[in-house]
C-alpha cells in the first residue's frame, strides 16, 4: 500500500532554528519516515526511509 505524502503529519526538527534557515521535518507513515526540506514543503523532493533504517540512522547520530 503506497503512502500519499501530502496525507502525513509532518514535524519540524527541534534542532531548526526559528530564523528560517536550516529547518528539517519529518513524518512517521506507516512502513516509512519520510524527510524534507520545510522550506521547499509544498513542491520539494521528499526523502522515504524505511522504519529499520531511520532508527539506525537515530542510534549512529546519537553517538
Amino acid at each position: 500500500m503506497a503512502e500519499k505524502v501530502d496525507e502525513l503529519v509532518w514535524f519540524k526538527s527541534s534542532h531548526s532554528g526559528t530564523s528560517g534557515g536550516d529547518c528539517v521535518e519529518v513524518a512517521a507513515g506507516s512502513d516509512a519516515v519520510h524527510v524534507r526540506d520545510s522550506k521547499a514543503a509544498g513542491d520539494g523532493p521528499v526523502l522515504r526511509v524505511g522504519r529499520d533504517e531511520w532508527a539506525a540512522f537515530l542510534t549512529l547520530a546519537a553517538e
